[in-house]
């Protein structure tokens, strides 16, 4: 069973799981699936071709799935799919993929996205990432696992961010982060490592002193920047230290945030 209030809008062809709650004045659109246990407090959009999984709760005002801020698109059919678990706050909007960017916005479980955040088209959210108050990521981005985006941070198109990254607040980011990287300052300048956030996951103290080299070898080493994190991957042994190398050989369409 559902509770749906009488002045919520499902349109024909929504699919609606079961034990979700749709409150007052929502508006469905229908292409969209909510999955069971799926809440949508009150005045909630969710329009395109959006799929919400399991027990993500849904903050008044928020718009889900609407068409993306983005002159190229013309209409094109694309989706966004939201995992399990998140909780979406007021004012959140989150827009569907444009063609161009492969046609899908993906976000994946377990998520905390505050008040007035923005996730823009094509963006690839991991699990448990946390997007503070007004932070917004715009189109293309990828953000891998356990990623923070603080207050009023905003991060530029195409920038991934790596897994266990933080990004301090009232920062721009124009270029890729390393995983576990911390980030602060106006401009977005890579300032160290999570610390913090890697002895919150409960790292083993031979990782994170690994870890700690293998960012000083970045910073002070010899030759290009790809170079360094070439030869960090022939010495170490640590998988967290490869993760960060695999981060930093991969593809990409930006250069990188390098210590200072």
């Amino acid at each position: 069973m559902s509770g749906i209030h009488p002045s919520a809008v499902i349109e024909d062809g929504a699919k609606i799981g079961d034990n979700v709650t749709i409150g007052p004045f929502c508006h469905i659109g229908p292409e969209v699936s909510l999955a069971d246990g799926v809440v949508l407090k009150s005045h909630v959009v969710v329009t395109g071709e959006t799929v919400i999984g399991e027990d993500t709760v849904i903050f008044p005002f928020a718009v889900i799935g609407e068409t993306p801020q983005d002159l190229k698109f013309k209409g094109e059919k694309t989706r966004l799919e939201i995992g399990k678990r998140n909780r979406i706050r007021e004012h959140v909007t989150m827009n569907a993929g444009t063609e161009g960017g492969g046609g899908l916005t993906r976000v994946g479980d377990d998520g905390l996205f505050m008040a007035g955040c923005h996730v823009a088209h094509d963006v690839q959210v991991g699990d448990r990432c946390i997007l503070v108050n007004n932070s917004a990521l715009a189109g293309h981005c990828v953000l891998e696992d356990d990623v923070i985006v603080g207050g009023l941070s905003g991060v530029h198109q195409w920038v991934r961010i790596g897994r266990g990254a933080i990004i301090g607040a009232v920062t721009m980011v124009t270029n890729d982060v390393i995983p576990y990287g911390l980030v602060q300052a106006p401009r977005g300048k890579l300032d160290g490592l999570n610390l913090v956030g890697l002895k919150r996951r409960g790292v083993a103290r031979k990782d994170i002193t690994a870890l700690r080299a293998a960012f000083q070898m970045l910073a002070q080493g010899e030759g290009p920047f790809a170079d360094r994190a070439r030869r960090l991957g022939d010495e170490t042994e640590s998988d967290y230290v490869r993760e960060i190398v695999a981060f930093i050989l991969a593809d990409t369409d930006r250069h990188f945030l390098t210590p200072g």
